[in-house]
């Protein structure tokens, strides 16, 4: 396989893979307010992405891919709400395990990480361009 179509697909590999990352942290910030429909039930739990590396078998080159979409096990928050509708015998309604701070900066991760691999797809174009205009010349 040609090394510099290789650089387009371990890029493109890399795009897929933080454009799952972007979708997963959307749906976090979207439900980092929601809670159960029930009294003392759970609310949303953080999802979170993993990563594995995957050889292409086209060109032996080796890319990544979302490997796992997990749960984020940690404690949820608790407000003091005795009127909501999903508050426990004791009066607490558990919010969602999400902290839209730290969301932000996965999102801001994964768009730099994105627009790099944009970057490197963008710079292979340009030197396979280049080298069929040396092979015309």
């Amino acid at each position: 396989m040609d090394p510099l179509k290789s650089i387009g697909r371990i890029a493109a590999s890399g795009m897929r893979a933080q454009g799952e990352r972007l979708k997963v942290v959307a749906e976090n910030v979207a439900n980092s307010g929601s809670t159960s429909t029930e009294p003392g039930g759970d609310p949303y739990r953080r999802k979170t992405v993993s990563f594995a590396a995957m050889v292409d078998r086209a060109s032996g080159a080796t890319g990544v891919r979302v490997s796992a979409v997990g749960r984020d096990m940690g404690e949820f928050k608790k407000l003091y709400d005795p009127s909501h509708p999903a508050a426990d015998d004791r009066g607490y309604v558990k919010t969602p395990n999400v902290n839209t701070l730290v969301e932000m900066g996965d999102m801001r991760e994964a768009t730099r990480s994105y627009e790099a691999n944009t970057s490197m797809f963008e710079n292979g174009r340009a030197m396979m361009s280049r080298l069929v205009d040396l092979l015309r010349g």
